[in-house]
């Protein structure tokens, strides 16, 4: 069964409360390396899996996008993301990311922020993805990064006080699979894979891979937030920009 938390209310309303939720893209503390490995929007089609509250949906069309479809799992989440955009450029379908289903070659961008962690089968996206996009066409997303997914407890170790993280440890690394994770005081499903699983199923699905970071605060995230300096020890996110080959001539 797929996965979809966000209709619970409670762990709904508590993902509301989250600052990356309620300040959008400028409360992501990955969005000021992400934002910069995006293509150029102007004219495109762009498919946003896993769109959430719409916030990358609505930047695309803000960068000149000619239509936006944003898919999520959840009705909720759709529901919010319709009240804060208005605009008939973006639609948005409740869809699972395991069943999207467009047309081939119909889309000339496919993102995805946070959501492909979910997803049990990442080369089956990377099938789908590579088939939906127009030949040359653009693949980015992020996902928790696989130091962060391989061990279940996703947390520091911490000294004698219970306060102060001591190191980050990584056990797993290479065993694949399900991850019982807490999030939001919840027990969420999550997928974990080393990153270069990421690299081999993008590469064995067709993509040229352009650009790979780890994410880092920016120095306006460490001066309202002093907590983000632990964020230079580890990387949480991973983010990576591919593309379509485009078909040769002959």
């Amino acid at each position: 069964m797929k996965q979809n938390k966000y209709d619970d209310q409670p762990f709904f309303q508590a993902y509301a409360e989250m600052d990356r939720s309620k300040q959008g893209l400028e409360g992501a503390g990955e969005w000021h390396i992400l934002k910069e490995m995006l293509p150029d929007f102007q004219g495109k089609k762009v498919l946003d899996l896993g769109c959430g509250f719409g916030w990358h949906s609505r930047y695309a069309r803000e960068q000149g996008a000619a239509s936006v479809t944003g898919t999520d799992i959840s009705e909720r989440m759709l529901a919010h993301a319709e009240e804060l955009t208005n605009d008939s450029g973006i639609v948005y379908l409740q869809q699972a990311i395991e069943d999207i289903d467009f047309s081939e070659s119909s889309m000339d961008i496919v993102l995805s922020s946070l959501a492909l962690h979910y997803i049990k089968s990442f080369s089956s996206v990377c099938e789908k993805v590579h088939t939906i996009l127009k030949p040359g066409g653009s693949f980015v997303f992020s996902v928790e990064h696989p130091i962060f997914t391989a061990r279940k407890e996703q947390d520091w170790i911490y000294d004698q006080t219970g306060k102060n993280p001591l190191y980050w440890p990584v056990d797993n690394y290479q065993i694949e699979g399900k991850r019982e994770a807490s999030f939001l005081n919840e027990t969420v499903i999550k997928y974990h894979r080393p990153m270069s699983a990421f690299m081999n199923d993008l590469i064995q699905a067709g993509f040229e891979i352009l650009r790979v970071e780890e994410s880092v605060p920016s120095e306006e995230m460490l001066e309202k937030v002093p907590a983000m300096k632990h964020e230079w020890r580890r990387p949480m996110f991973l983010m990576i920009a591919a593309e379509k080959k485009a078909k040769q001539s002959v």
